[in-house]
């Protein structure tokens, strides 16, 4: 009711005066935090009209007393950001990979951003990903040379916002509250939220992170958050604070207004500006109805969806082919499901001819036409070397219009029902490719003690045994091997031995026959940064050698010089790691 917002604003004005007959005396002194009061008598308040005259000043006085303490607080943040005093800014400790907490210190800033900015320019593999992750997460002191602390911090926030994982950029700001500095960080993660329908997972953001708002759209949030959750008083407070600090927003005073039941007259009005604006638009119409174009973002054709808001598949006029394309582009964009795409495709008629003569016929018509008619053709051929070739035409044709990811699920789950020994030899490159095996992909590790980097000597780097006995290991291990005189000892086994060298096991001088050393052939410049203790820039290092392949994709002489190169950092339990995926047999 209007009447709460008047009464709102009368308590507002009291309590400031009353705050600041208590705090008078020490006004001069400190800056005054108007969200903290204690219950307690002050006997130095007159009671005469004259000394409440002194004493009182006007309500907006104490907003900007209460500006003045934010804008201090963030330059106190910033002057901490952006200083030389050492820092600790990341998500996982050292330890955990054999790290250590001054991996960057001794950087020089204008190599770390190159090397990033070149691996941007690479589609990376999920172990290249994996490694770069670890380089950039890891608590560490910040490099101390040509870059600020708060370049840094902006590379690392970047690349959280790029990889878009939203456990991994929640779990960082809440472990890093006082260092996180980054409302974009933020805007990120509620965005993201609420584009799935997810409101209450936007709104616990700001309470698990206690972040210090000073951005007016985070404001504009975190005040309706306040009303979603039943708390409008202080949401009333809040937008108070705002109003008097010069806040305007004529769009979003009419939704409070609403929401907060001041006046419920419909606004039909949609906002595409932001997501929370769409939100709103849709949360204060009964009567709300949107329909989506190719200029519409992409996070209110998330929202849609998530929202069941998209028009029904058996509603949609087969004549309008922008609402098509649309939809097509929406799917590609993971924002519509391909089983109601592809159900649309299956409305459209074809008469006979154009069904038999699928090959000839799709290219007479436009484009969500013709991989409507190729669709179908799929379905109804049972000839499997004329399916393959359809489905080829059909994934082309998507990938031509840079809608390939629309073709996706569905291209797996045709593929899958074909058995693998009927696929005719043309198209095994092309079923090879696409096909996705329904198999599990987590494979176990089989030890055969007759391959040394197969054997048992796998479970020290395991962690399942300790290093007496896995010394005991070695040593029945290298026995056997000196007996067999057939034995051809491969890269691969020296990639395990000379690891089990470097964590200090002892390889009796009758065996120092087995196996020669060549050189691990090192880029100079790694060799550099490992005397130099870099160990962030030479993982960086390796993301960029690593690249577009995983590690069981590289030969064994570029896999021992990666393995050398950690051996010599003492990086051992991110080498262990790589030695899991590239040494034992798989099952």
């Amino acid at each position: 009711m209007k009447n709460l917002k008047l009464l709102n604003k009368k308590y507002l004005s009291i309590f400031f005066c009353f705050l600041f007959l208590q705090s008078f005396e020490s006004f001069s002194n400190e800056p005054v935090d108007i969200w903290n009061l204690e219950n307690q008598d002050d006997p130095n308040v007159s009671s005469s009209n004259n000394d409440t005259e002194k004493n009182i000043t006007s309500t907006n006085a104490i907003y900007e007393m209460q500006i003045e303490k934010e804008k201090k607080l963030n330059i106190e943040e910033d002057e901490t950001l952006i200083s030389k005093k050492i820092e600790i800014v990341g998500l996982y400790d050292p330890s955990e990979n054999g790290l250590t907490i001054d991996m960057w210190k001794n950087s020089d800033g204008n190599r770390v951003l190159d090397l990033y900015n070149k691996t941007k320019k690479i589609d990376l593999s999920e172990d290249s990903k994996e490694i770069l992750k670890i380089a950039l997460l890891t608590n560490s002191y910040f490099p101390s040379k040509n870059i600020t602390n708060e370049d840094f911090l902006k590379l690392k926030q970047g690349w959280l916002l790029e990889n878009s994982d939203l456990n991994l950029i929640e779990e960082y700001l809440i472990k890093n509250k006082k260092n996180s500095g980054s409302s974009e960080l933020v805007k990120f993660l509620i965005n993201e939220y609420l584009s799935n329908s997810e409101i209450e997972k936007s709104c616990e953001i700001f309470s698990k992170i206690n972040y210090l708002i000073t951005d007016d759209y985070l404001s504009k949030f975190n005040i309706y958050c306040l009303i979603n959750n039943s708390k409008k008083e202080e949401a009333q407070l809040l937008f108070d604070l705002k109003k008097e600090q010069g806040f305007e927003d004529i769009f979003f005073e009419k939704k409070f207004n609403y929401l907060m039941d001041y006046d419920l007259s419909i606004d039909e009005t949609i906002s595409e500006e932001n997501i929370l604006n769409f939100h709103l638009s849709h949360r204060t119409n009964p009567n709300f109805k949107f329909e989506p174009s190719d200029s519409t973002k992409k996070s209110i054709w998330k929202y849609l969806s998530t929202s069941n808001l998209l028009a029904n598949i058996e509603s949609i006029d087969l004549e309008d082919k922008k609402k098509i394309d649309s939809i097509e582009k929406a799917t590609h964009e993971g924002n519509y499901k391909e089983k109601e795409l592809f159900n649309l495709y299956k409305r459209f008629q074809f008469n006979i001819n154009q069904l038999l003569s699928v090959e000839q016929s799709y290219k007479l018509l436009s484009n969500s036409e013709s991989r409507a008619l190729l669709y179908q053709g799929i379905l109804i051929t049972s000839d499997i070397g004329r399916k393959l070739e359809l489905v080829k035409i059909l994934k082309d044709s998507f990938e031509n219009d840079e809608k390939g990811k629309a073709f996706n699920n569905e291209l797996a789950s045709i593929l899958t029902k074909i058995n693998e020994d009927e696929v005719p030899s043309n198209h095994t490159d092309f079923y090879n490719r696409f096909v996705k095996s329904e198999k599990s992909v987590l494979k176990k590790i089989k030890i055969n003690n007759k391959i040394i980097h197969q054997s048992k000597l796998i479970n020290y780097f395991k962690g399942e045994v300790d290093k007496e006995n896995a010394q005991k290991d070695l040593n029945d291990i290298l026995k056997k091997t000196k007996k067999n005189k057939k034995y051809f000892i491969s890269t691969k086994d020296i990639i395990l031995l000379e690891s089990m060298k470097s964590d200090g096991f002892k390889f009796m001088k009758k065996y120092d026959s087995l196996y020669t050393v060549d050189d691990a052939n090192i880029p100079s410049d790694i060799e550099d940064l490992i005397e130099n203790n870099e160990s962030g820039l030479v993982l960086l290092r390796l993301v960029q050698i690593l690249g577009q392949d995983n590690f069981k994709d590289l030969g064994s002489e570029t896999l021992f010089f990666i393995v050398s190169a950690l051996n010599q950092l003492d990086i051992d339990q991110l080498r262990n790691k790589i030695l899991l995926k590239i040494l034992p047999l798989k099952v």
